[in-house]
Parts: structure tokens; C-alpha cells; sequence
């Protein structure tokens, strides 16, 4: 519920706050003193579109904040959770508009999106005022009415629901796939088999080509290897070259190996340094032997080298790519070629889930009509407590045709409500025969039926109220008293009878301070409460029996809530 609205520089309010109490809040006022501006900044801090004509005049800046209760509200605690914020059982919603048009939106201080905001406060408030009648014109509208009162049986079904029609959606993907027509199938299946052909031709191995880039550097210096091998094989096996100069230091060496250990070690190891470049100077002479380098190698390499990066540039950078590129469209290839074949059986399951769509289309019907039974009856059970006892009321289904071609994930099903609001009169659409004041009451059943099953606690009501009075008026307190038993009820009111049945009352008043002109909201006591139910009843008579009218319908709000 809405524990506090505190709004700074909003049309004609300086800075107001407001703190609201449980059961039933009446705001009332002079005409043109205000008081819409109450429900527009409400709405605004919901997540209305905002406007620069909000901001007080000479102001660069308005401000709207609003403090919530939410202490019974799983959902919106989930969603905070989900949203990464602290869960606490109050929470503090803040907006601010610039005269630049922009929008600064806050919960418990953390930064939110528009789309966030009314995602949580849709949870939390549900605001009607006379625009709300026109929406109600609307089939679609009367369809989301009705299923919410059918919500939890719905749920399920609406689950299921998803679940053919994403198979439904992939399937018709996959029909997709195949394409074209037939020419254009036999097209793309030559490209295809042309394509598995020169990969697999092709057959690029992992690395093959830094192989042959190796191969193609020694052809391109094969004369520099050839001279620097045999220069190395002439220093060691030439005459007078290394191999002599050693023998002569071994020879040497062995004449004097006797007299000293050291001389020993120092022969044997000139003897394994000669052996070694032997062995330098062999193997120097079997790569010289090996090397049989030719221009007809050379090109075979470059073409392979070309092969390579030609299969690269069209199916993938590496031999991992040009594997996954090629079981790709080997699969492709499959399903054209065996088109006849694939295609069937994907019509098949096609038709298999479009009898499964229609079957869980007739289900939701069917609890659409169960449920509009029981709505029937209970709209009819609150229009007679609120003074329509001849009303008649009817939730009509049209034949709707079967539609294969689209997957409405909100069943299938038209309906329209009829009402008659006298006795003797044929239904008729809601749109075509019903009357403000009619229409008030109305709406005020539905509300009374759906709180029953909505998590949102705060009801809010813009002067609903227009176009009744008299003993309707009393029934219309008397309802509004009896939802706020269950909900916080915020109600914008020109009617004494309804101010009396407030837990709390506010006044709204327009006045000229310094030359400019203010709104204030001022929380009456139960005198001033007297005051302005007398204030309200105005016209004719003495002062003394409005008083006295006022304190009689007190007494009868107050006898009614303490017995009901």
C-alpha cells in the first residue's frame, strides 16, 4: 500500500506530502482546485509518460516520490531479487522531470529503466479513472478481464500453449531451410556437391601448409645450402684441414699420456672432439646426397600452397573451420537430395502440433466459458448490492474460425461483454448502451471481483463517482468501504456521501500566496471532515442543517463499516 506521496513543483504544488493511511482515502475539492494532479503524479511515479507541462511554472524541475509498503508482496519482492537490489518490506520510488525532458528514476536509490519501473509498479497500483471506461469498450480488454478472473487455471494451460507453438515455430524454420522451388533446390544442391567435392578433393591436412612453406624456403635456398655444406665438408676432409690438425695434437698427446692424468684426459677428449667432426663432415656429405631439388618439385609445391589457401579463403581460416563447414553442408546437401522425403516428415509433425495447438485452444476455451459463468454471477451478485438490481450481464463467445497460419499465444477465443442495465431490455454490447454513471458502478463490481485474486494492494479511483448521486451514491460508499476491508482505496470525490464513508479524509485547496498561486493537500480531522462533507453539500438550506446532514450520513458510514 501507499504509505506516503510526496511531490515538489508539480503544477500548481510548491512541495506537498502526503501520508496515507490504510482502508479509505478520500481526497476532495473545489472543481479546477487540483485534485487530478494527485492521480497524474501517482502516475507518474508508476511510469506514466511525462510532460513538461507537470513542472510548476518558473520551476526547471519537478519531483514525484511515493513510499510503498510491500511487507505482503511476494512478486515484487522476487522481482527485486531478480533485479539485484536488497528486498525490505518498504521500498521508495522517486522521479524527477527536467524542463530538458529528462527522466530520473529511482528505487530504494538505485537507478531504474522505464520498462523496469512499470514492470514493478503494475504489482502494486491499480489506478482507474474515467479513461479506463474507454479501454473497457475494447474485446481485447474485456478478454484480459475475464482471464484474469480465470488466471490460475489459465496459467497452466498457457504454459503448454508456448511450448507447441515454439515447436511450431521451429518446425515451420525448418521448412525454411529447404527453400524455393524445385529448380531452386536442384540449384543449390549442385553448389553443394560441388562444394563437398573440392574440400574433399582438396583434403588439407593440419599442418600441411607450414610443411610446404618450410619445403619451399629450402628450394629458394638451395644454392646457399649447398655451398655452405660443402664448405663444411671441405674443412674437414680436405688435405691440411681440421681432421689432419687434430691427428697431428692426438698423436702428440699419446707420447706423453703416461706421465700425467691430466695429458690422458686432455688426449681422450681431442680424440672425441675428432670424432665428432667426422661425424659433422659425414652427415655435411649425406645431406648434399640427399639434395635433389627440381623446378617440377617446386611448382608442385606452389599449387599445392595455392590449393590450400584457396580452400581457405572459401570455407574457413583453419583445417578445424573447413571440417565443420564441410559436416555442415554435407547435412544440407542430404536434406535436398532427399527432399521428397524430409519434407513430408516435417509436414507431418507440422500437422501433429497444429492438432495439438487446436486442442489446447479448445482447453482454454473451455475454462474461459467455465469461468465466464461464475464472472457472470458475481458482477451481477455486486451491480445488485450497488443499486442495478434489474441488470443483466453476459460474457459472449463468437465462433471463431480456426486459424493455422498464426499461433496466437492468447488462445483463440472472441468475446464481448453484453449488459443491460433495466429490466425488459435486450443485452447489448457494453460499448453501445451503458452510461457514465452506469459504467461507474460498473467497473466498480469488477474491481470488487478481481482483488480477490491480484497481489496489488492500493486501488485507486478518479472521480468514478461523476454522473450518480442520491441512494446510488450511498451504495457506490458502501462498496468502496467494503474493498477497502481487503485493499488501500485512494478516492478522488465530489460526493458527501462517499467522504463519509473515508477512514481518512484530505482537502485540496487552491489559494494565492505571495502573489502566485498554490495547491495545498491539507489531512482533515474528524471536525474539518464535517466542515467540508458541509462544504460539499453547499446549495440551499440553513448552515445548520447541512451540519446536521453531514453528521447523520457519518453516523451512517460509521454504523455500516462497524455491522458489515
Amino acid at each position: 500500500m501507499i504509505k506516503r506521496l510526496e511531490l515538489k513543483n508539480i503544477a500548481l504544488i510548491n512541495h506537498a506530502i502526503i501520508d496515507f493511511e490504510k482502508g479509505l482515502n478520500v481526497l476532495s475539492g473545489e472543481t479546477g482546485s487540483g485534485k487530478s494532479v494527485i492521480v497524474d503524479s501517482i502516475n507518474f511515479v508508476l511510469g506514466a509518460k511525462a510532460d513538461k507541462s507537470m513542472i510548476r511554472h518558473g520551476e526547471n524541475e519537478c519531483f514525484a516520490s511515493v513510499l510503498f509498503d510491500v511487507s505482503n508482496n511476494q512478486t515484487v519482492y522476487q522481482i527485486l531479487q531478480d533485479l539485484g537490489l536488497e528486498v525490505e518490506d518498504e521500498i521508495i520510488i522517486s522521479r524527477k522531470f527536467t524542463s530538458d525532458s529528462k527522466s530520473t528514476i529511482r528505487v530504494n536509490g538505485s537507478p531504474f529503466t522505464l520498462g523496469m519501473l512499470r514492470q514493478l509498479t503494475s504489482l502494486l497500483v491499480d489506478v482507474h479513472g474515467q479513461s479506463e471506461h474507454y479501454s473497457l469498450m475494447k474485446k481485447s480488454e474485456q478478454l484480459n478481464v475475464l482471464d484474469k478472473f480465470s488466471d490460475k487455471e489459465l496459467l497452466t494451460l498457457k504454459n503448454e500453449l508456448k511450448t507447441v507453438i515454439k515447436s511450431l515455430k521451429e518446425v515451420d524454420l525448418q521448412l525454411e531451410d529447404f527453400g524455393g522451388n524445385e529448380s531452386e533446390r536442384a540449384i543449390r544442391a549442385d553448389i553443394l556437391k560441388f562444394q563437398i567435392e573440392e574440400i574433399e578433393l582438396a583434403d588439407v591436412k593440419e599442418g600441411e601448409e607450414d610443411s610446404l612453406i618450410l619445403q619451399k624456403k629450402k628450394i629458394q635456398s638451395a644454392e646457399k645450402i649447398v655451398e655452405s655444406l660443402s664448405a663444411v665438408k671441405s674443412a674437414i676432409s680436405n688435405d691440411g684441414c681440421v681432421l689432419d690438425i687434430l691427428g697431428e695434437g692426438i698423436r702428440r698427446l699419446g707420447q706423453i699420456v703416461s706421465l700425467d692424468d691430466r695429458y690422458e684426459d686432455l688426449y681422450q677428449r681431442l680424440k672425441s672432439v675428432s670424432a665428432e667432426i667426422t661425424d659433422v663432415g659425414d652427415s655435411a656429405d649425406d645431406y648434399l646426397s640427399e639434395i635433389d631439388f627440381n623446378e617440377s618439385q617446386a611448382d608442385e609445391i606452389e599449387n599445392r600452397l595455392d590449393k590450400i589457401k584457396m580452400v581457405k579463403r572459401k570455407y574457413g581460416n583453419t583445417v578445424e573451420e573447413i571440417q565443420e563447414f564441410l559436416c555442415k553442408i554435407k547435412i544440407e546437401y542430404e536434406k535436398l537430395i532427399n527432399f521428397d522425403v524430409e519434407y513430408e516428415k516435417l509436414s507431418t509433425k507440422k500437422r501433429a502440433l497444429l492438432l495439438d495447438l487446436k486442442k489446447v485452444y479448445d482447453k482454454i476455451t473451455a475454462v474461459r466459458k467455465k469461468s465466464a459463468k461464475i464472472f457472470e454471477s458475481r458482477v451481477l451478485q455486486h451491480l445488485k448490492q450497488l443499486g442495478m438490481k434489474d441488470a443483466s450481464f453476459e460474457v459472449c463467445f463468437e465462433n471463431a474460425e480456426f486459424d493455422d497460419s498464426s499461433y496466437s499465444q492468447n488462445g483463440n477465443d472472441l468475446i464481448e461483454f453484453m449488459f443491460s442495465a433495466n429490466l425488459g431490455e435486450p443485452i447489448k454490447p457494453l460499448s453501445k448502451i451503458i452510461s457514465g454513471g452506469e459504467m461507474s458502478r460498473f467497473m466498480l463490481a469488477l474491481k470488487a471481483i478481481t482483488c480477490e485474486y491480484q497481489e496489488v494492494s492500493t486501488y485507486i479511483f478518479d472521480e468514478i463517482d461523476v454522473g450518480i448521486s442520491g441512494n446510488t451514491a450511498i451504495t457506490v460508499a458502501e462498496k468502496f468501504a467494503d474493498l477497502s476491508k481487503k485493499v488501500q482505496v485512494i478516492a478522488i470525490s465530489h460526493l458527501p456521501q462517499i467522504c463519509a464513508f473515508s477512514d481518512q479524509s484530505y482537502a485540496i485547496i487552491k489559494s494565492v500566496n505571495l502573489g502566485k498561486t498554490e495547491t495545498n493537500v491539507n489531512k482533515l480531522s474528524k471536525q474539518e471532515k464535517i466542515s467540508e462533507i458541509v462544504r460539499i453539500i453547499g446549495g440551499a438550506g440553513s448552515l445548520d442543517g447541512a451540519m446536521l446532514h453531514a453528521k447523520e450520513i457519518i453516523k451512517y458510514a460509521e454504523n455500516y463499516k462497524k455491522n458489515n
